[in-house]
């Protein structure tokens, strides 16, 4: 620090405070002192505590705040003679909120802690004039920030439209040559000698076995596409729901026997058949029943109920809820689980299979059923108490579905 050049302490406060009387700026002038600052020192460090205010009298300053490791320091503004600041911090109690650093040689004004509230105490026009300075940054900062946010979200709306092409033309391009596969499954599986062949009957089951799984990938990515880019059009016809979850509930009766899971179904006598797209609905109520049983450790339960409800604007509809006595979901994730591609936990510690407990899986099922929940105006969402693999708190996925979507 070098010695400052002599000012005239009044003017410079009287630039910095509006409206204050000239005993008031001779006062202040009393408490503060003159100090001068190379390039590149920090008057202010982001996240300490310190207890000087200060003005700048001569130079440049710029004020950076650290974002994250990645995008390093974002600048928030350019300081000039008149400008002050670390008022915030003196009047919270609390850390600096950035950094303040010289980019000139520069003279600031200082005023300690002590100083500083008494003059605040003593001088209502001196902190309105601070407040409303710092409300000016404030809204400044605040603009900058929803400009970058607008930025960010022009980007992530592109990337997410080059990224649903990608699934869309990955889908196609994979769906021919497992059609291929199939077929020569289907050839082979003609042959006398591969009949009599224990072995290779278990071969080829395990090829088509995949096969299939592969092609129930590829159909889940091409919903996943036709309901992100709205191209979705519904054929409302009368869905027996009671039925339909009956019948599905059936499909999963192997494997979950093979697990020990019970799989309960509780219908309201009163749930009504709805008007809807069966094939949508068919697909909705499957990935929440196939995500209960996943999640939920050999010997568990999943339960799946229907009820008559009133849903928004007082239309009528039904409530299908899934509940397991599973893992769980902590609240971060209640509303992340929709989202397409969305894997709760390390992706690599899966075990595969549709229905193994934890298993892997594309992460779609649970976007799809939102996107059907969209679709037919109704709504989908999950509650959890967290996720606990030791007392398996469970999670029960809501499901609601108007009577007649366009209603809604």
């Amino acid at each position: 620090m070098s010695d400052p050049v002599a000012f005239d302490k009044v003017s410079l406060l009287r630039l910095a405070f509006k409206g204050l009387s000239d005993d008031e700026l001779q006062e202040m002038a009393t408490v503060t002192h003159l100090s001068a600052y190379p390039p590149d020192h920090v008057l202010c460090h982001e996240g300490a505590y310190e207890d000087i205010f200060y003005i700048l009298a001569d130079g440049n300053a710029v004020t950076t705040k650290h974002i994250s490791e990645e995008e390093g320091e974002r600048v928030l503004r350019m300081a000039g003679r008149g400008d002050f600041f670390g008022e915030m911090a003196l009047i919270q109690n609390a850390p600096r909120s950035a950094t303040v650093r010289t980019t000139t040689d520069c003279t600031v004004l200082e005023m300690g802690k002590k100083d500083f509230e008494t003059m605040l105490s003593r001088s209502p026009r001196m902190a309105i004039s601070i407040i409303r300075s710092t409300l000016d940054r404030m809204r400044a900062n605040d603009q900058m920030a929803i400009q970058d946010l607008q930025r960010t979200n022009k980007i992530l709306r592109q990337l997410d439209r080059n990224k649903l092409e990608f699934i869309q033309v990955a889908a196609h391009e994979l769906r021919t040559p497992l059609t291929v596969l199939k077929g020569y499954v289907n050839v082979l599986r003609s042959f006398p000698e591969i009949k009599t062949n224990a072995t290779l009957n278990e071969v080829i089951g395990g090829i088509n076995k995949g096969a299939e799984r592969m092609h129930e990938v590829v159909n889940m990515m091409l919903d996943v596409t036709r309901i992100d880019s709205e191209t979705l059009k519904l054929v409302a016809v009368p869905v027996p729901l009671r039925s339909m979850i009956n019948d599905i509930a059936r499909d999963f009766a192997k494997s979950a026997e093979e697990r020990t899971i019970v799989v309960n179904i509780d219908h309201d006598p009163e749930t009504p058949n709805i008007n809807g797209d069966p094939t949508l609905i068919q697909k909705a109520i499957y990935h929440l029943i196939i995500n209960a049983i996943k999640y939920t450790p050999d010997g568990g339960t999943v339960t799946i109920r229907t009820r008559p409800i009133t849903m928004e604007r007082n239309t009528a509809g039904v409530e299908i809820s899934v509940r397991d006595s599973g893992i769980g979901l902590d609240a971060e994730h209640h509303e992340l689980v929709f989202e397409k591609f969305y894997q709760v936990g390390d992706v690599a510690i899966h075990s595969s299979g549709k229905t193994k407990f934890k298993g892997g899986g594309p992460g779609l099922g649970l976007a799809i059923v939102k996107g059907v929940a969209r679709a037919h105006n109704g709504k989908v969402w999950v509650e959890s108490l967290g996720h606990d693999e030791v007392n398996f708190p469970g999670s029960c996925f809501y499901l609601h579905l108007p009577i007649h979507p366009s209603q809604s």
